[in-house]
């Protein structure tokens, strides 16, 4: 949780930066960032967990040749 606190202070910077210098309005600039970073924060959550789903679902070789871990594997003698 701390890393996507610690991105949501460093969008909110961007994100007041780039509205504030595009519109030259500081209301329009805080207003859009406040509004998107908190959207994308979020996002941002989901992304994660989605990733890391992905990431230990297990691994299957297309051609089936080779073990689920798709590393070599050494036969006793």
């Amino acid at each position: 949780m701390t890393k996507t606190i610690s991105f949501a202070i460093m969008h909110f910077s961007v994100a007041f930066a780039v509205a504030w210098a595009l519109t030259g309005d500081i209301v329009i600039g805080g207003a859009v960032a406040l509004v998107e970073p908190m959207v994308n924060t979020v996002a941002y959550h989901f992304h994660e967990k989605f990733w890391k789903r992905l990431e230990q679902r297990p691994r299957h070789s297309m051609s089936g040749s080779q073990p689920a871990g798709g590393g070599d594997f050494q036969v006793a003698h």
